[in-house]
């Protein structure tokens, strides 16, 4: 597989407030547990706060690349060539075009922790899909590499 001009990855991880979050979910579980005696008290607080953790990590793993002339985020893979010109969302501009602004038929990559977004038009005639909403944190950074996948592709 051949790598991008400008290789991009990023993982949208769960704020740490979520890990407190996640204690306190075991802290609950112990709580409710401490009638049956120390033992189920600590195996609820293990217990419960593993599992939050779980479902914390798991939610946060999900990952954007631009990797081999293709654009994945999440579970989509799009090749670069069929994207268009990317838009760099502030957080209030974001916040538009995640509610009213939002067709129906687009693939939105949300994480309501991070507060910048970028919008990449799909021109590909075949696909149904107007645009990619991906939540980001360096929406400079990912627009940078798509442009440099983008021409890459062009090149080759």
């Amino acid at each position: 597989m051949q790598l991008s001009a400008t290789p991009y990855e990023e993982r949208l991880t769960a704020p740490r407030s979520w890990w407190l979050i996640s204690f306190l979910v075991g802290v609950s579980f112990a709580l409710i547990l401490l009638p049956f005696g120390t033992l189920p008290m600590l195996g609820g607080l293990a217990g419960g706060t593993a599992a939050a953790a779980v479902v914390a990590s798991s939610y946060g793993s999900v990952r954007i690349r631009v990797v081999g002339g293709h654009l994945i985020a999440g579970e989509a893979k799009i090749p670069v060539a069929a994207l268009g010109d990317a838009e760099i969302l502030d957080a209030e501009e974001a916040r538009a075009w995640r509610t009213y602004k939002a067709d129906p038929r687009s693939f939105m990559l949300l994480r309501s922790y991070i507060p910048g977004a970028l919008r990449v038009d799909v021109t590909d005639p075949a696909d149904p899909t107007p645009y990619l909403f991906l939540s980001t944190r360096e929406p400079e950074r990912l627009a940078q590499a798509l442009r440099a996948a983008r021409d890459a592709a062009k090149a080759a």
